[in-house]
C-alpha cells in the first residue's frame, strides 16, 4: 500500500543550505522508491488557514518511508532544511485501491450503537 511522507513547511528566507538540501534530497529517497508528487506547487485553500508550503512523497509503502527518514543519506541533510525552515512533517499509510468510506461509516454507525 502506497505511503507517503507529508511535510507543511512555513515561509523562509532564501538561504544557500536551504538550497542545497533541495539538490540533495532527490538521491536521499530514490533508493527507496520515493518520488515527489508535490512540490513546489501553489495550493489553494478552503477551509482554515495553511500558511507555508506543502510538500508530498510517495513511496511504495510505510516501511520504504521509515527507511527513508532514518537513512543517514537523509538524515546527513535534515539539518539544512531544519535549521532553516519551521515545519510538521507525519509518514503515513495511504488506502488500498478498494478502499470505501461508506464501510468505514457502516463501522462508525454499529460502534455507536453500542454506547
Amino acid at each position: 500500500m502506497t505511503a507517503y511522507a507529508i511535510a507543511h513547511l512555513q515561509e523562509a528566507a532564501p538561504h544557500p543550505e536551504i538550497a542545497e538540501y533541495i539538490e540533495r534530497i532527490t538521491a536521499t529517497f530514490a533508493p527507496y522508491g520515493g518520488r515527489f508528487l508535490v512540490h513546489a506547487a501553489q495550493h489553494e485553500v478552503k477551509e482554515g488557514s495553511w500558511p507555508g508550503h506543502v510538500v508530498v512523497i510517495g513511496f511504495p509503502g510505510l516501511a520504504e518511508a521509515r527507511a527513508w527518514w532514518d537513512s543517514p543519506a537523509y538524515q546527513e541533510i535534515a539539518p539544512l532544511r531544519s535549521r532553516h525552515i519551521d515545519g510538521d512533517i507525519i509518514l503515513v499509510d495511504g488506502v488500498c485501491d478498494t478502499y470505501d468510506a461508506a464501510g468505514t461509516a457502516r463501522t462508525m454507525r454499529e460502534a455507536m450503537r453500542t454506547l
